[in-house]
């Protein structure tokens, strides 16, 4: 199989790992609506109107996913963690629960959430990345993705729940920063599987 090959399916993997998270978030951020509205919405009533959200979520994945590993072959900078699956594993279920903690605990007001989930998305990088270039691209994630969110939004694109306009920028740029991260373990993960399997061809 080619390079160009092996990248592309790279890339189709994570952008089904991008629809995936999104709709992993969707359920969560759902149970959220459910305490604070006391009621039973769809569960995916939201993607009616926004269909295009979760095409949009996989492809950032895999943009994402791919320039983690071009970065790190550019750059040269040693890992710490590589080859091992578990631990690509256990940085999903933390980010999974970072996600669980945004939309289950009560917080006292939007900054203790926000330094809370801030302190969570450290955690994370710091145990299963510790890479400059990871952090730097984590938060430029956050950044843009919270940026393009609150434009879409501006521009009634895009429309949060009214369960979410009271605490969104709280808990935004952390998801985007975690889930930059994890994504980015993802695509690291997949092109070291490639790179060990054309050594041992």
């Amino acid at each position: 199989m080619s390079p160009m090959m092996k990248t592309l399916v790279r890339g189709v993997i994570l952008f089904f790992f991008g629809v995936f998270f999104s709709l992993v978030l969707n359920l969560l951020q759902v149970y959220r609506e459910q305490l604070d509205e006391d009621k039973q919405p769809g569960k995916f009533d939201h993607y009616e109107s926004s269909w295009w959200v979760l095409p949009a979520c996989g492809m950032t994945a895999a943009f994402v996913g791919l320039l983690y590993p071009f970065l790190d072959k550019r750059l040269e900078e040693p890992l710490i963690y590589k080859g091992e699956w578990s631990n690509v594993m256990r940085c999903v279920a933390v980010f999974v629960g970072i996600n669980h903690a945004s939309a289950k605990l009560e917080f006292s007001n939007n900054l203790h959430m926000s330094l809370t989930l801030a302190a969570m998305c450290i955690g994370l990088w710091w145990l299963f990345d510790r890479s400059k270039s990871g952090f730097v691209l984590g938060v430029s994630t956050a950044v843009l993705a919270t940026v393009l969110t609150q434009f879409l939004v501006y521009q009634g694109i895009y429309k949060y729940s009214k369960a979410d306009l009271m605490f969104v920028r709280s808990w935004l740029p952390c998801i985007f920063f975690s889930g930059g991260v994890t994504i980015g373990n993802i695509g690291r993960q997949l092109a070291m599987y490639d790179t060990d399997k054309e050594k041992k061809d």
